[in-house]
């Protein structure tokens, strides 16, 4: 398993995804993704007896253009092959149990090398077909 316990996947100086392992470890709360992402990711780790202010989000209209999503792998292992925009595999990554993935841009495809269990979160309403285009490598 990889050393790094958290993983910028970076093609041609973008970012195209981001792996966090299973023992990364922080203090308080640390996001991982810039203002300007229309997915968020952040880790927290409080002690006990920290508060959280109970809160209700405002309704804030955002536009989405380009759909991401964050895996939590869950059981199992798998393989992920990333893509750069003309559909050309760039890097793979092996995930294990309790890493997450958050895919920013590009293409990806998946081998699961053991049976997985995978939580998927993204942006909805769900729009079926039109909301990617497969392709073979």
């Amino acid at each position: 398993m990889s050393e790094l316990l958290k993983e910028e996947i970076r093609y041609d100086g973008e970012m195209y995804a981001l792996v966090v392992r299973k023992n990364f470890s922080g203090k308080g709360l640390t996001f991982f993704t810039p203002d300007e992402f229309s997915q968020q990711l952040a880790f927290m780790n409080h002690p006990k007896g920290h508060i959280i202010d109970p809160h209700i989000h405002n309704e804030v209209k955002r536009e989405v253009s380009y759909t991401q999503e964050v895996l939590f792998i869950r059981k199992g292992i798998l393989r992920v092959v990333f893509f750069n925009e003309n559909k050309e595999p760039f890097l793979e990554r092996e995930l294990y149990e309790g890493d997450v993935l958050l895919l920013v841009k590009g293409g990806h495809g998946f081998e699961m090398l053991e049976e997985c269990e995978i939580f998927e979160v993204k942006q909805g309403p769900y729009a079926g077909d039109s909301d990617k285009i497969k392709f073979k490598f």
